[in-house]
């Protein structure tokens, strides 16, 4: 395979080592109703200011960094590294979203931005003791490096919760597939398949499976709100790449964020 947005953006990570949620909130002041539930309701609305982003500082404090997840290495994402959603162009528009997500970029418009690389460890493992089948399995072991491109943002309003829903939409919309152009060069998003996974107070995950001349590139992403802020976990293989191979989702990361912004 040719060097590809995807594929660059993941080995330079790998080496720094939606229907809409919002609810109509209206009341009939008419005698027919049942006033005591509707003011209770009403009061309960007013208690609940609108959600208000973190600003740019604390979304930095809140973001994963080194230490906080065992077994993984965690960096900020250089600015050589990061794709803007400017570069990306999405065929359909209702599966844009979801390509943005999977290429790292934010999604919808945050009030506060920030990346991070996570890269989990090989397990360990002696190949130099081990032969045959063993050796192989060793070596494999070795190349069973995970790397997560995790995009996080801060929103007001509902704009994490309309995020996630976006995410879900585009993932219904264009499970069959879709094309994109990510940095000037083309990409094919060929299936979308739902994963169960648990984080913050929303999540949804995804296998997709990416082609590019003749061959199949699997990566897994997560969606996970927490309060007013989102992240989108974009996740390759080394083991994986190349035959389509499945792997885990990256569901310490994924907890490690959500339990940080909480």
């Amino acid at each position: 395979m040719r060097s590809t947005a995807i594929r660059r953006t993941a080995v330079a990570a790998t080496a720094v080592s939606l229907a809409l949620l919002a609810t109509a909130c209206g009341g009939s002041d008419s005698g027919s109703g049942d006033k005591g539930t509707d003011a209770k309701g009403k009061e309960s609305a007013a208690a609940k200011p609108a959600a208000k982003a973190l600003t740019a500082a604390e979304l930095e404090k809140a973001a994963l960094a080194q230490g906080d997840v065992k077994g993984h290495k965690i960096a900020k994402v250089a600015a050589k590294d990061v794709i803007s959603v400017d570069d990306i162009k999405v065929e359909k528009e209702v599966c844009a979203p979801f390509a943005d997500a999977l290429m790292g970029a934010q999604v919808g418009e945050p009030a506060a931005f920030t990346k991070r690389t996570v890269v989990s460890e090989p397990k360990k493992g002696s190949m130099d003791e081990q032969d045959g089948a063993d050796a192989e399995d060793a070596f494999k072991a070795a190349f069973d490096i995970t790397t997560t491109q995790l995009a996080l943002g801060s929103y007001d309003g509902k704009g994490a919760e309309e995020s996630v829903a976006s995410l879900r939409t585009a993932a219904t919309d264009c499970a069959g597939g879709f094309d994109f152009t990510a940095a000037g060069e083309k990409q094919k998003v060929s299936k979308i398949t739902e994963e169960q996974v648990k984080g913050g107070e929303d999540a949804a995950a995804w296998t997709v499976q990416v082609e590019q001349d003749g061959e199949k590139v699997q990566f897994k992403l997560v969606a996970m709100r927490q309060g007013p802020s989102f992240a989108s976990f974009s996740s390759m293989n080394l083991a994986a790449m190349g035959g389509g191979a499945d792997f885990e989702l990256p569901t310490a990361v994924v907890e490690a964020q959500a339990a940080k912004l909480a």
